[in-house]
Formats: structure tokens, sequence, C-alpha cells
């Protein structure tokens, strides 16, 4: 297995298990690991002298900074600083070079590292990101195969309030089943409209969205609390990728026409906002002529799904070969007596894993994966 798939510590200690098993010979690891014999004998040596901790990497930087910058100079950086409190680092040294031209000041980037050495710089907060849907997604030959739901950019009516318009819409036939203006982009508040769109026109095998609120979320597997209920129901949650509009294009496109036609200008309210989406989603799907089907409006197209909304998601179903846990009020597990945190959007609900080799087990919500559990590191790795 390359060394790139895991982290190198990872990688280091699983041929270091390997080599301890006896199973494989220092060729044998070589191919295995795809490094060199040379490096084998070097992480040996370096486990036989420190343990774990000698797996780690070293620095390589030197003891001694021959080209450390003098202290005048940083002293002289230090007080622009504090005199242009605005100023970066580009700015300041630039204003030192004009006024001390024969000084050789250091680079704009040695400035901004003694700035930050001393506290004149914020580290900016990690943001963290949805992770990315890496299961291709499913095609769009028959309806309700694929629908698309998101929630069109918000726009202040009128009367100053803010108005969220969720659409759903079939990939296949593009009939737009529900156009909905809401006051906040909500759990609460889309659910209930799904639910609405399942009684109607029954489950789709597939529900497409973008990785914003309330479809996702920055947690394991992308999982939100919608989400996990379309997995309970059987529907495949498929996200795009971040910056990727073009892979919803049939139902974005549906969206310039929806505020060509209902937002331009905006309604007073949203009673009245709600009655031009409401005569928008009439004329879209029963009399307006699409290009993509033969210049027939979508119900010509459309027809709703055989597989029914039930009064209750129906029990989750394992096989029996794989290992259940279930995941507590905090998003956690137990693993061989420690506690492994998963996502809170699972709280209340089993989990099953299937080991993959020695160290890595396969986790799995229903029939969509989550990650793989690190048994080393006792931590969670996304799929």
């Amino acid at each position: 297995m390359p060394w790139k798939e895991l982290s190198a510590l990872d990688n280091r200690t699983r041929m270091i298990n390997e080599w301890l098993s006896k199973e494989f010979t220092i060729v044998e690891l070589s191919g295995r690991h795809e490094v060199s014999r040379k490096t084998i004998y070097k992480w040996l040596e370096r486990y036989e002298n420190q343990g774990i901790e000698g797996l780690e990497e070293q620095s390589r930087a030197p003891r001694n900074h021959t080209n450390a910058t003098p202290e005048e100079l940083v002293n002289a950086i230090l007080d622009m600083k504090v005199r242009k409190m605005n100023w970066g680092p580009k700015k300041i040294l630039s204003r030192l070079r004009l006024d001390q031209p024969a000084v050789k000041w250091p680079a704009d980037s040695t400035g901004n590292e003694i700035l930050k050495r001393y506290g004149f710089v914020k580290t900016r907060k990690y943001r963290q990101h949805t992770p990315p849907y890496t299961s291709p997604f499913l095609g769009c030959d028959a309806p309700n195969v694929t629908w698309s739901a998101d929630y069109k950019g918000q726009f202040r009516m009128g009367n100053g309030s803010l108005c969220y318009p969720l659409t759903i819409s079939d990939n296949y036939s593009r009939y737009l089943l529900d156009c909905q203006g809401l006051t906040r982009p909500k759990f609460e508040q889309t659910k209930p409209r799904f639910e609405w769109a399942f009684r109607n026109f029954g489950l789709p095998q597939a529900i497409r969205t973008d990785n914003g609120v309330p479809f996702a979320s920055t947690g394991l597997g992308g999982l939100s609390r919608l989400s996990v209920w379309f997995i309970q129901l059987g529907i495949r949650p498929e996200r795009i990728l971040s910056g990727c509009p073009e892979q919803n294009g049939r139902h974005e496109r549906m969206h310039r026409t929806l505020k060509q036609e209902t937002v331009s200008p905006p309604k007073r309210n949203m009673r009245e906002q709600q009655r031009a989406f409401n005569q928008f989603r009439n004329e879209y799907n029963h009399e307006r002529p699409h290009e993509a089907l033969e210049q027939t409006p979508p119900v010509s197209a459309y027809r709703s799904s055989p597989r029914s909304f039930p009064r209750k998601p129906p029990r989750i179903e394992y096989d029996s070969d794989v290992t259940l846990r279930f995941v507590h009020n905090r998003g956690e597990i137990k693993w061989k007596g420690t506690k492994v945190y998963l996502t809170e959007a699972l709280v209340g609900q089993y989990v099953a894993l299937t080991q993959t080799d020695n160290q890595l087990w396969k986790v799995k919500y229903s029939f969509y994966p989550i990650g793989f559990l690190d048994e080393v590191t006792m931590r969670m790795k996304r799929y």
C-alpha cells in the first residue's frame, strides 16, 4: 500500500507491525509499501532505539541559523509596526527601504514571520469544510431516479423580510415538484416541505443538493439531520462538489427562469411572493415547452414514484457479519473501551463496522459509507 494513503506515522507503524509478525521479509515489505529497503532499515533502527516516538518526523532545521535577521533590523520593523498598526509587512518594509536605502532589509515574507513571532499577526481560524461526496451520481434516465433540491438565493421582499425559496425538481422530466418561500433555511422548515413532496409524488432513489445547510454539514460523511432522514427512507443523499453548480445544471437553469419571472422585482410580502411561485410552478410544469423534452412541458414526461412515503421510516437492517455500535448522545460510539466520536447527526442510531485490514474498520450507516475507524489512533478518518 503506498505511503500517501495514510499518514506517514500510520504507515510506518503498520510496517513495523508487519515486520514484527515475521510474516514478511524486507524485500516483501519494500514492495508492499513502495519504499526502498534502505528506508525500511532506517525506520527499523529508529524503532529499536526510540520506540514509536522514533517513527515520527524529525526536524532537519540547522541548530544555528547563520542567516537570521539582525536584532537591530527586527527592532526597527517592530517599532514601525507599533507606530503604524494598520500597516502590513509589505508597507512597513517598503517604508523602511525608502527611509534607509543603504540597509539590507529582509524580504517581505521574513518581515511577516517576524511580526507573527511577536504577536502582531493574528492567525486565521481554520474554517471547516464539508467533506466531498465521492460516490458516482445516479443517472437521470427515468422519473424519480434523481431529484434535485436547493435554496435559491435569499432576497428581501417589499416589506423588508427575507425570503428563502426552497425548490425541488425531478431531473429526468424537469418537473418542478415544489417551490416554497420560507423564512429560514433550517431543518425544521425544510423537512415538512419534503414530507409534502413525498406524500404527493412518492420517494426518489436519490436527492442531489449542494453542501449547504440543512442538506449537509462539516461532520463525518457530510451528514446532517436531513440527510440522515433521507437515508432512513432509503433515499441516497448526493452532493455536488463545492463551487461546481454545473453538476446540478438542470436545476440551476430552472432557477434562472424562476428569478426572471417571480423575483424581478420581489413582491410585497410572503403571501404575494408565494402566489407568484405557485403561478410559475403551474405554468412551468403544464404550459411552458422545454427544449430537452422536444418542446413539450415537463408534465408530459413525469409520473409519480411507485415508492410511497411510509408513515414511519422503516427499521434499518444490517447483514449478520458486521459489528454494530450504538451512537450515544454526544455522537460517540464505544470501541474496545474507548469513546470514538462520529457525528451528532447519528445520535440514537446504529452504525455497522466491517474490518478492512489489521488496522482499519469501514463504518457505514445503512447503505451509506461515512468513514474508517483507525484502531491505532482510535480516531475516524474520512471516507
